[in-house]
């Protein structure tokens, strides 16, 4: 009987114990993430996420495209131009995010002007952009698109360098990472060849050499390249969800069967298909920040900013047998190494 008293007595410490481990367990892991992690205050239209440490600032940035979602009288696609890049901080290692300002791009040929998807580097103190400008408000969406080349030294004033010739005059979406023997590579969604994935090559991030089609099995855009469990990965968005293909050299990759982000969450604002994202690795974890139109989840409302309106999201990606998977339900505990 003392035993059984003494075993109980145990147990009961224990269940008050428990708790208190799994809080500190998930607290070295960071903190808690917003649902959703981010939405802009001025459009509601935040998209096309790229996260970058802000050295002087000690603090994350990102930025996004930013589309007129809530504008109203608009005729066809021209809510989807017509902005400038949206920047969002973070002061708690990515967990939490507020809207900081617009990107001030020096460059300004046309009158009527689009900026979307930015792709933000660092290299030896400079930052680089590669911004993808469209010239104009349109009504569709068969019109020129080009990719800036941009830098900055505080990742708020950018000045104009060049615009990229590359194989098409339609091309969006640049992705640029350094190569191990020290040249760069950026890969663009080259929407006049059935919006395949088309890569360039440059020793120095200013002077590129276009390569040709680097995946083309099946449509997509927003290609995001990165480095994790000794593979290079190439995440593209496929309007179903997120196409993800491998490589051990970056020029041949291998199509991983399932793709992630297809089937909608049942957080907060999270119950639609992700799309256009980037991948943050931080030590040996990866997280996924992706966008998705939360109201195209929904039966429709009648009002035509519940189904443009969009919003960024965050979850962790998971390594198994090989392939990524991503559960985006899970709550995500986030301390970005930078």
């Amino acid at each position: 009987m003392k035993r059984l008293k003494y075993l109980s007595l145990f147990l009961f410490f224990l269940s008050l114990l428990t708790p208190n481990i799994l809080l500190a367990q998930k607290n070295s892991q960071g903190k808690l993430a917003d649902k959703p992690l981010f939405r802009d205050p001025i459009f509601d239209g935040a998209a096309d996420p790229a996260i970058i440490w802000n050295k002087s600032e000690k603090r994350w940035f990102m930025f996004y495209t930013n589309r007129r979602a809530n504008s109203k009288n608009e005729t066809g696609v021209t809510w989807v131009h017509g902005t400038r890049i949206g920047i969002a901080e973070s002061s708690d290692n990515g967990a939490t995010w507020k809207y900081r300002d617009t990107a001030n791009i020096n460059y300004r040929p046309t009158p009527e002007y689009t900026h979307w998807a930015p792709e933000v580097i660092e290299h030896k103190g400079l930052y680089h952009m590669y911004l993808t400008y469209v010239p104009g408000i349109f009504t569709d969406w068969n019109h020129p698109r080009e990719i800036l080349h941009l830098t900055s030294t505080d990742l708020l004033n950018w000045k104009y360098e060049s615009t990229l010739q590359l194989a098409s005059d339609r091309v969006i979406d640049a992705c640029v990472i350094q190569m191990p023997d020290g040249k760069w590579r950026l890969w663009y969604n080259n929407e006049k060849d059935s919006k395949s994935i088309y890569y360039a090559d440059s020793p120095d991030l200013y002077t590129w050499q276009d390569k040709g089609k680097a995946v083309g099995d099946r449509s997509g855009e927003g290609p995001n390249v990165f480095k994790w469990k000794n593979k290079y990965w190439m995440l593209v968005d496929n309007w179903a969800g997120m196409g993800l293909y491998y490589s051990v050299d970056m020029l041949n990759w291998t199509k991983q069967p399932d793709r992630i982000l297809e089937k909608p969450g049942t957080g907060s604002e999270d119950g639609a298909m992700g799309g256009h994202a980037d991948v943050i690795v931080s030590g040996d974890r990866a997280f996924v920040i992706y966008f998705l139109h939360p109201g195209r989840g929904k039966a429709s409302s009648g009002n035509p900013t519940d189904s443009r309106r969009s919003l960024i999201q965050i979850a962790e990606l998971e390594y198994e047998n090989g392939n990524i998977t991503c559960n985006r339900d899970k709550p995500v505990y986030i301390k970005l190494k930078h």
